[in-house]
C-alpha cells in the first residue's frame, strides 16, 4: 500500500459486507462512539444514510426494510441508543426480520480508564459489556469487534448468522477498531443451509400423507416463514399439486397472492371472515407451514392439536409425535413430491356460508371502523391501487378488521401481528418504502401513532409518498375491549387509562411539514382517496374521526372469544 492509498478498515469491511448483501440504505442516529464509522458511510456510494428521529424510528425502519430486502443494518449510539431499540430488535426476533445493528462502544483507552481508574463514561451503566448482554438475549449472533485481525471472521460469523436464522444480530465495535486496518473480504456470505435426517422426514412425510389422505377437508395455514426463508414459489406449487385451500396468520398474510380461488381468508381466530371461520373450524387437518402460533389461536389449537401437523423454523410435529432434524424446506418439497406423483388430484368442496353483514355506506354516513375498511378496501383492491402499494397495519383494532380483505396480491400486508409493538406501523413505513419503492398505505391507531409520530419528519426528509390513516377515537380500543366490553355500550364508560388526549392533527402534519387531511363522512374519505390519487413527494396525515364507543364485530368476536 503506498502513502497515498487510504488505509482498508473495519468500517469498510462492514459496508463491504453490508452492500454484498444488497443493503442499500442504513438507518441511524448519530453518537460521538459512531463518528469513525458514520464518516466512513458517507464515503461509501453504495449505501446511502437515512437519519431518523430517535432510535425506534431506527429499529422499525430496519423492521421494516428486513422484511422485503432480506437483510437491513442501521447504527444508534452506544448504551441509551441500544437500549432504546432494544424493543425493536425483540420484535425482529420474535418475526424473524433480518437485521444488523452496528453498535459502537467506547475506545480501547476508554476502557482501560474505566477498569484502572473507575471512569464512567458518557451512556455506560457503568458495565461496559451491558449492551452486549442485553443484544444477546434477541439476537442470532451477538459479537464484539475489538481488533482488526478478528474483525473479519466475527463480522461474517454475525451477518451469516443473521442470513441462516433470519434473524436480527447485533455488531458492537469499539470506536477506535472502526478505524483500524484490516483484511479485505473473501467470497460471498450465503446462509448455511442443514438438511434434514433422512429416516426422520421420511417417517414425518409418511404419516403426514396418510393424515391428509384420510382427512375430508384438510387445509394448508401458512406463516411467515414461507416469505421468510424464500418458500413463496414453492408453497404456491404446493397449493396448485394439492387442490387444498389454504389460510395464512395474520402475520404472514399475503405470503402468497390472495386473488386466487384457493385463498379462503386470513384466519385470526374469531375474528376472521365467516367463511374462514367456518373452514377452520370444520377442516379435519391442519397442515401449518412456516407459521408461528400466537395466543390469538388458542382455540385452533385446543380443538385441533392432537391431529395438526405442524412444522416451523422451531419445531417438526405431528399431532403429540415431534421429529427431530426436520426442516421446512425439506418437508414441503417432500410433500409436493407426493402430490405430484398422485394419480389423480381430489376435489374438496367448500360449506355453504352466509358472509359477514356488509355495512351501510350511504355519503353522509359517519365513519366506523367498518365503514373505513369497507371504502379503503374498495379503494386498493377493485380499483387496483394495491398493486403499487404497501398496506401496513398496527397492532390495533385496524389489524383485525383489514386482516378480513381479499384480493390482495403477494407480499402487499405487513403487520407485526406477533410482538405487538405499538407504532411498528409508522416507523417502518419508510424501509418499506426504500425496499420496495412502493407508497406505503399505513393504518394506525391514534395511541400507537402518538408514540413515534415524530417520524412523520424522516418520511418528509426522505421525500415519502406515504399516507398514515389515523383512526382517531381517543381511546386505546383494542386494549378496552380485552379489559371491558361493556365499555363500548351506553350504559358504561372506559376505563380511565385506556382515553387518550385529543390531537390538532393539521396543526401536527403542518409542524413536520407533511399534508395534514380530516375525514368523517364516507364520502369526505372516498373524495380524498381520488385527490391523494395525484399526490407526492410529501407525506399526508389522514385523521380518520370514528366514535370512541365504536367496536367492529371482528374485535367484539375476539375480545367475547
Amino acid at each position: 500500500m503506498t502513502a497515498s492509498t487510504p488505509a482498508y478498515t473495519v468500517s469498510n469491511y462492514i459496508l463491504d459486507r453490508l452492500r454484498q448483501l444488497g443493503v442499500q440504505h442504513l438507518f441511524e442516529v448519530p453518537g460521538d462512539y459512531a463518528s469513525i464509522f458514520l464518516n466512513t458511510l458517507d464515503e461509501c456510494p453504495a449505501i446511502e444514510r437515512i437519519p431518523n428521529i430517535n432510535e425506534s424510528g431506527v429499529g422499525y425502519a430496519s423492521d421494516g426494510y428486513g422484511r422485503f430486502k432480506g437483510a437491513a443494518a442501521c447504527s444508534v449510539q452506544y448504551g441509551v441508543g441500544t437500549f432504546s431499540i432494544l424493543n425493536c430488535f425483540a420484535g425482529g426476533f420474535v418475526e424473524r426480520v433480518p437485521m444488523a445493528l452496528i453498535g459502537p462502544s467506547p475506545s480501547t483507552q476508554n476502557r482501560e480508564l474505566a477498569r484502572t481508574e473507575g471512569i464512567l463514561f458518557h451512556h455506560s451503566t457503568g458495565n461496559l459489556n451491558a449492551d452486549m448482554r442485553v443484544m444477546e438475549n434477541v439476537t442470532a449472533a451477538a459479537v464484539a469487534i475489538h481488533d482488526g485481525a478478528s474483525a473479519p471472521a466475527l463480522i461474517d460469523e454475525a451477518l451469516t448468522a443473521m442470513l441462516t436464522h433470519r434473524r436480527p444480530v447485533y455488531i458492537e465495535v469499539w470506536q477506535d477498531i472502526f478505524g483500524v486496518e484490516c483484511a479485505r473480504p473473501r467470497g460471498e456470505l450465503r446462509a448455511v443451509e442443514t438438511a434434514s435426517e433422512p429416516a426422520a422426514l421420511q417417517a414425518m412425510l409418511d404419516l403426514a400423507w396418510q393424515t391428509i389422505s384420510d382427512a375430508a377437508l384438510p387445509v394448508f395455514w401458512l406463516g411467515v416463514e414461507i416469505q421468510r426463508y424464500g418458500l413463496q414459489e414453492l408453497a404456491q406449487q404446493l397449493v396448485d399439486a394439492s387442490g387444498l385451500f389454504f389460510t395464512t396468520t395474520s402475520l404472514g398474510k399475503t405470503v402468497l397472492d390472495e386473488s386466487q380461488a384457493s385463498f379462503i381468508g386470513t384466519y385470526a381466530g374469531p375474528a376472521s371472515p365467516a367463511l374462514t371461520r367456518e373452514v377452520m373450524g370444520s377442516a379435519d387437518c391442519v397442515v401449518a407451514l412456516g407459521a408461528i402460533i400466537t395466543d390469538d389461536y388458542l382455540g385452533i389449537m385446543a380443538q385441533d392439536y392432537a391431529r395438526m401437523v405442524e412444522i416451523n423454523d422451531e419445531a417438526a410435529r405431528i399431532g403429540c409425535g415431534h421429529y427431530q432434524g426436520v426442516y421446512l424446506r425439506d418437508f414441503m418439497q417432500g410433500l409436493l413430491a407426493r402430490f405430484q406423483r398422485r394419480a389423480s388430484a381430489r376435489r374438496y368442496r367448500l360449506p355453504q356460508v352466509s358472509p359477514d353483514p356488509q355495512p351501510s355506506l350511504l355519503p353522509t354516513d359517519g365513519l366506523t371502523y367498518d365503514r373505513f375498511y369497507h371504502v379503503l378496501g374498495d379503494w386498493l383492491i377493485r380499483e387496483g391501487h394495491i398493486r403499487q402499494a404497501k398496506l401496513i397495519l398496527g397492532e390495533s383494532t385496524s389489524l383485525y378488521v383489514f386482516g378480513n380483505l381479499f384480493g390482495m396480491p403477494r407480499d402487499a400486508f405487513v403487520a407485526q401481528a406477533a410482538w405487538g409493538s405499538l407504532g411498528h406501523e409508522t416507523g417502518c413505513a419508510l424501509g418499506v418504502e426504500l425496499a420496495t419503492g412502493q407508497r406505503p398505505l399505513v393504518v394506525a391507531g391514534d395511541g400507537g401513532f402518538m408514540m413515534i409520530c415524530q417520524e412523520i419528519s424522516s418520511l418528509v426528509r426522505q421525500r415519502s409518498n406515504a399516507v398514515v390513516f389515523v383512526m382517531s377515537n381517543a381511546g386505546y380500543a383494542i386494549e378496552q375491549a380485552f379489559v371491558n366490553l361493556n365499555a363500548f355500550t351506553p350504559q358504561d364508560n372506559y376505563a380511565a387509562f385506556d382515553l387518550l388526549p385529543n390531537w390538532d392533527y393539521l396543526a401536527l402534519a403542518k409542524a413536520f411539514g407533511a399534508r395534514g387531511h380530516v375525514v368523517e363522512t364516507v364520502d369526505q374519505l372516498r373524495k380524498l382517496l381520488k385527490q391523494l390519487e395525484h399526490m407526492d413527494g410529501v407525506p399526508n396525515i389522514v385523521q380518520v374521526k370514528i366514535p370512541l364507543k365504536d367496536l367492529p364485530p371482528q374485535l367484539r368476536r375476539l375480545a367475547s372469544g
